[in-house]
């Protein structure tokens, strides 16, 4: 009987509970133990979720980020974390935000002397933040040095498997394994990360042991850096540390996903574990080659299940794939989702305004561990013992693939009528620089925002009660309209050069753009986490993509009308609407991502015609999408940038194209980058000290770019000097007629009397560094 399995389960809550539990706390609304509470709660419920399952994950659990929390649980810390005296939750924030939480009266006495002392009066520097793998969820990046130190923590986990237990949970501990942990980091003096390999390994060993000591027989030990290119150093030191964490007294399933094994197929087959996970979303090709090769005493794990969309599986499909093998191997055989579940909402029934059609297509983490155990039932018993349910579901598939909601023929000409010269600008970019700066009349270095402001309490509520039909539209526009102004006229009195309407009226960069788009729907509860308490809602795209109507001229007219300096036009671009989104897997993504551009170049059209000079198209997931090998890259990149030229380009030389990337590494895709041809760039780097500046030491970048002084997604407010430096590194490869200063990212999640003095010290860099030209 194939036994069936988890790799992680969504931990924000269906209700966001995490999230609002963290935001109380850090606001100092809530203590430390409340939190915790919420914690314990949130792990209870979703094991009670996950109570038919023969293993559930244990340790998936995260107050922010599982990599932060595995360099706690590997006594893995920065020295200017180390010496923290109070409790360890408040460093680990401290750590991935810069602070912990702010003393108020909810905060009991020991907190709040634990907090005076460490966490309000000194704050640190956050640890750099970057995307996991290929997905929209950002880790906190380990930091290695020379003198860095492991010591086994292991507290927390035990606790976690302790609790599990308890509640009668059949636990399966998840860890990052040594390679992947070392592989997602960086150094910090050019210490080679595998280097510390002799030094993480005995603490792994240790755990190992430790957890064997309680009892536990399985342990889930994550390595999806097999799925990437390894080089021969790497691949043997994978040999080499797992021959040392072998006989530590539990059985370890070794798990793969994001992608193929394809050249690490025959190590990850050949390593001493008891059982290996191969993503078959991914991987489907390779199951041959992973069954001939695995060895008739290791566990065959099968990520049969789309842990990172929405869409419900085929299951008679399915079946007809899996039957054969689960004769083969019998118990030998797991089943699972293809990876943690942590990149999907948690339940589909919290969804009361889908359309109805649309809602049967559809599967959510919990209906995704119902498709799998309904898999298991049909394995063990036959398909006649679930052939109600193996009918409604070849129903639900059969009536997406001939739905009218899915294909629109205006859209395919549209298509169809797509040539080279439709992403082509009319002059190259110093011709074109030299025509906007002549109608711009822009100091040196000048000052901007990535474009969003404070989503204030009265913004959420204005929205909220006009969704509820509690404030008809008119009282709706007049809300946003003085929000849009208050914003307008802070930028004037900071001083800067290039104004942002706010985006008052946008929920979300992505969801706003889809709910006026043809071709998607929305979920009310699907949230997904991005980072600690951050969650987005992504939209479901069902069908072609077409513009009704615009989408932002109006709010920017309003914007443009009450300054008379530069107001840029807002938008996102069409490689991030899509892989912020749950896409459609019944056509390649590049037919959909062009689009999507097709639908932006409209809005970029209608903006130019109505006078706006300067454009904004923000690209933040550009490098999210990169595929894992780099034998793929040069196809992605080249229908990503094409799909960012259609929808970018149609312009004429005077108006100024901007686009904004974020949180990612773009050292090894800068030639991409320039191929986009937008006249400004801005990128984050800031909270990586610039380090994305050094692809400008060997690639002559020929446009403009403001790489980001101001860390965004920390409450610390930098230093005037801060921003100097960051500003006088980057000139030494960015000439300063080329160079803008800017935050890393919007400023929507930051609160106004954080963002005020931010901004005026940022202005005030700019004016110093044009003194000293």
């Amino acid at each position: 009987m194939a036994l069936i399995h988890n790799l992680g389960f969504p931990r924000i809550g269906a209700k966001r509970e995490l999230k609002f539990a963290l935001e109380a706390y850090w606001q100092g609304e809530t203590n430390l133990a409340a939190l915790k509470q919420t914690g314990a709660a949130l792990r209870a419920r979703h094991w009670g979720y996950q109570a038919g399952l023969d293993l559930v994950p244990v340790g998936d659990f995260s107050f922010y980020d599982q990599v932060l929390d595995t360099s706690f649980l590997l006594g893995h810390l920065p020295a200017r974390v180390r010496e923290f005296t109070g409790d360890p939750l408040d460093n680990y924030f401290r750590l991935a935000r810069g602070r912990s939480a702010h003393v108020s009266a909810q905060t009991t006495a020991a907190d709040t002397q634990a907090l005076t002392d460490t966490c309000c009066h000194h704050a640190v520097v956050a640890g750099e933040m970057t995307k996991w793998f290929d997905t929209n969820y950002h880790y906190i990046v380990p930091e290695f040095s020379a003198d860095s130190r492991f010591a086994l923590n292991a507290d927390a986990l035990l606790a976690q498997i302790a609790e599990a237990r308890a509640a009668q949970v059949n636990v399966k501990p998840v860890l990052i394994g040594p390679l992947t942990y070392l592989a997602l980091g960086k150094s910090k003096d050019q210490t080679d990360p595998l280097s510390l390999l002799p030094k993480l390994l005995p603490v792994y060993r240790e755990l190992l042991q430790t957890l064997s000591a309680a009892q536990v027989q399985w342990v889930q030990i994550d390595e999806p850096i097999l799925a990437k290119d390894l080089t021969a150093n790497w691949q043997q030191a994978f040999a080499q540390a797992y021959q040392q964490l072998d006989g530590c007294g539990v059985q370890l399933l070794l798990t793969s996903y994001f992608g193929p094994l394809q050249d690490n197929l025959p190590l990850a087959c050949q390593l001493p574990v008891q059982g290996l996970h191969l993503d078959l979303i991914n991987a489907n090709a390779e199951l041959p080659a992973v069954l001939a090769a695995l060895g008739r005493d290791k566990v065959l794990s099968l990520g049969v299940i789309n842990g990172r969309n929405i869409w419900k599986t085929d299951l008679t499909a399915l079946l007809d794939l899996l039957e054969p093998i689960a004769a083969d191997l019998g118990s030998r055989l797991w089943l699972a989702p293809s990876c943690s579940l942590l990149h999907v909402p948690v339940d589909l029934n919290r969804e009361k305004k889908l359309p109805a059609e649309v809602k049967n297509w559809l599967a959510f983490a919990c209906e995704k561990l119902a498709e799998l155990q309904l898999l298991g039932r049909a394995l063990k018993f036959g398909r006649a013992a679930v052939a109600a349910e193996l009918a409604d579901n070849a129903a639900a598939i059969n009536a997406r693939r001939s739905s009218t909601l899915v294909h629109n023929p205006a859209v395919q000409a549209a298509l169809a009528a797509v040539n080279t010269n439709t992403g082509q600008r009319l002059s190259p970019y110093p011709v074109r620089a030299q025509v906007q700066q002549q109608q711009l009349q822009l100091p040196a270095l000048p000052t901007t925002t990535i474009g969003s402001f404070p989503q204030t309490a009265q913004i959420r509520q204005a929205r909220s009660r006009f969704k509820a039909g509690e404030l008809d539209l008119a009282g709706y526009q007049q809300a946003m309209q003085a929000e849009i102004a208050y914003c307008v006229q802070m930028q004037e009195q900071l001083g800067l050069d290039v104004l942002a309407h706010g985006e008052a009226e946008r929920n979300d960069m992505v969801e706003y753009f889809g709910e006026q788009l043809e071709g998607y729907v929305f979920s009310q509860a699907g949230w997904v986490q991005s980072y600690g308490s951050r969650c987005v809602k992504p939209p479901i795209i069902v069908g072609d993509i077409s513009r009704k109507a615009p989408m932002t001229l109006e709010w920017t007219r309003y914007a443009q009308s009450l300054t008379d300096k530069p107001m840029k036009g807002m938008l996102t671009g069409p490689v991030t609407m899509l892989n912020w989104s749950f896409v459609r897997d019944d056509q390649p993504r590049s037919l959909t991502c062009l689009q999507l551009a097709l639908a932006v170049r409209a809005e970029v059209l209608d903006l130019e015609a109505a006078g706006v000079q300067i454009i904004q198209i923000d690209e933040a997931a550009l490098r999210e999408g990169l595929p894992l090998r780099r034998a793929d890259w040069e196809h992605y990149l080249q229908w990503a940038v094409a799909a960012f030229r259609v929808c970018a380009n149609g312009v004429q030389d005077q108006t100024q194209i901007h686009t904004h990337m974020c949180y990612s590494d773009f050292n090894d895709i800068i030639a991409a980058i320039a191929q986009m041809d937008a006249d400004v760039i801005t990128i984050e780097t800031a909270r990586s000290d610039m380090a994305l500046l050094a692809a400008f030491e060997h690639f002559d970048y020929p446009n403009a770019i403001g790489p980001g002084v101001y860390d965004i997604h920390s409450p610390n407010i930098p230093t005037v000097a801060q921003m100097v430096s960051l500003l006088q590194n980057a000139a030494q490869q960015i000439p300063l007629e080329r160079l803008w200063v800017n935050p890393d990212c919007g400023l929507k999640t930051r609160k106004w009397p954080e963002v005020l003095p931010a901004l005026e010290r940022m202005v005030a860099a700019a004016k110093q560094l044009r003194l000293s030209r």
